[in-house]
């Protein structure tokens, strides 16, 4: 595995969907060793998952890391608990202000590998309403549609 660039485990879709994310950070995350383990296979989902700021301290809840196969009884992890973020002081002091006052949710975009290390970006979230998701879904269609009539244009048939 190349320790050069960032490589991604796994990454939200459904987010960037139900939220329109207005920021992102980037937070390293306390593991033991078989959630490594099994992070390097790409056994997690992040579907369910939240950041929540408590006590100043920042929470990664509902992230699901399945156990590693071959940790025996003593080494495995329980797959569905709660994991600390690490940031700096300032940071979370700024992410629980802005969540407080602006109503805002800490939602993991992805998860991924930097230098060794495992890292989630972290997307400060405003919910979206059921017509601005079909609001969405219209643009990313229409895009689409624009895409393929330049592809036939290009091919020269139209």
């Amino acid at each position: 595995m190349s320790r050069s660039g960032p490589s991604s485990i796994a990454t939200n879709r459904r987010a960037r969907f139900d939220y329109a994310i207005l920021d992102t950070v980037e937070a390293g995350l306390v593991l033991q060793g078989s959630e490594v383990k099994s992070l390097r296979l790409s056994q997690v989902q992040l579907a369910e998952a939240f950041a929540r700021v408590t006590d100043g301290e920042v929470w990664l809840e509902g992230a699901h890391i399945a156990p590693y196969q071959f940790a025996s009884g003593v080494g495995s992890h329980e797959p569905d608990r709660r994991r600390k973020l690490l940031l700096h002081r300032d940071e979370i002091a700024r992410l629980q202000a802005r969540v407080a006052q602006e109503r805002l949710a800490l939602v993991p975009l992805r998860l991924y590998f930097k230098e060794g290390r495992v890292k989630v970006e972290l997307g400060l979230a405003k919910g979206r309403q059921k017509g601005d998701k079909r609001q969405a879904i219209a643009e990313r269609d229409a895009k689409r549609e624009v895409e393929r009539a330049l592809g036939r244009q290009r091919k020269g048939t139209t």
